[in-house]
């Protein structure tokens, strides 16, 4: 029950931390709380490395698990992570979330196209079943648009989408990495830490890391990169690994594809957002078909 109870967990704490960053973000910009927050979470986990190891990152792992982690730290967190914030910003954490489970479909996608993996019957249901249920949601009209809202929101559609092929991808190599007993603090400690590197180095090249700095000033935006660094990065991506290590992974990652479903109520309660049947009805259909993926 550990693996369930943590997979259950970890969709709870990320459609909190969705929400979280949104506010953030929309304060502060993109870019800006993506590497705030992946600082912050990298002190944490070397904190609580320190604490559990003796020792605050893990020096000792092999070569491959590094370069994998690395790898999978960049494409995910880096680009991945940053198309899912600019997301957020432009049309919501409802729709973002409900696009980032596209990546279970993605990753299906990859493995059949370069892994030579076959797709049966009932997955090619559940692809159709899933990417339906996500375009009904996303395709839904606002007659109070403009032109240049709808753009925007076209844009952030595109941004959403962009998320879930880097998350996609970053599941795939982190995956490399595992085999045999490596903790899952460690593994997500090198993720977290070499992205958080390869962003704050290019900041400095470019002059721009006293702005970042200087955000910290924005009392709320701090108290919202804080929330979600801390819930998402550090608790997050740490329960979704020990989800993964002591459940089936099928029943894992349906349970941990449920942000969708938990935020349509968390929308309403935060942004006051209309929540229409249509919408209730496509990300229920969407998850069943995520459901069908993991448990096939």
């Amino acid at each position: 029950m550990i693996g369930e109870i943590a997979g259950l967990t970890t969709a709870v704490v990320w459609a909190f931390t969705s929400l979280f960053f949104t506010f953030a973000a929309r304060r502060v910009g993109a870019l800006t709380v993506n590497r705030l927050r992946l600082l912050i979470a990298s002190v944490l986990l070397m904190i609580t490395h320190w604490i559990f190891y003796g020792k605050l990152f893990p020096i000792d792992a092999e070569i491959y698990r590094w370069l994998w982690l690395m790898l999978s730290g960049f494409i995910g967190l880096v680009i991945g992570d940053s198309f899912l914030f600019q997301g957020f910003v432009m049309v919501g954490t409802r729709i973002t979330m409900l696009l980032l489970s596209l990546v279970p479909i993605i990753s299906s996608l990859l493995a059949w196209l370069f892994l030579g993996e076959v797709l049966g019957g009932l997955e090619i249901v559940a692809v159709v079943l899933t990417i339906s249920g996500i375009a009904w949601v996303v395709s839904e009209k606002d007659g109070a648009k403009t032109p240049s809202e709808d753009r925007v929101y076209f844009k952030g559609v595109l941004f959403g989408i962009g998320g879930a092929v880097g998350q996609a991808f970053a599941l795939i190599t982190a995956k490399k990495a595992f085999g045999g007993d490596f903790p899952a603090l460690a593994a997500t400690l090198i993720r977290i830490l070499t992205a958080a590197l390869f962003m704050w180095v290019v900041v400095l090249f470019q002059g721009k890391a006293l702005i970042n700095i200087q955000v910290l000033r924005d009392r709320k935006a701090l108290a919202y990169i804080f929330g979600g660094s801390f819930f998402g990065p550090f608790i997050g991506i740490w329960l979704s690994l020990v989800a993964i290590q002591y459940a089936a992974v099928g029943i894992a990652s349906t349970l941990m594809a449920l942000p969708p479903i938990f935020l349509l109520p968390l929308s309403y309660w935060f942004y006051r957002e209309k929540i229409t049947l249509r919408s209730i009805l496509g990300t229920i259909a969407a998850i069943a078909g995520v459901a069908i993926i993991f448990l096939a």
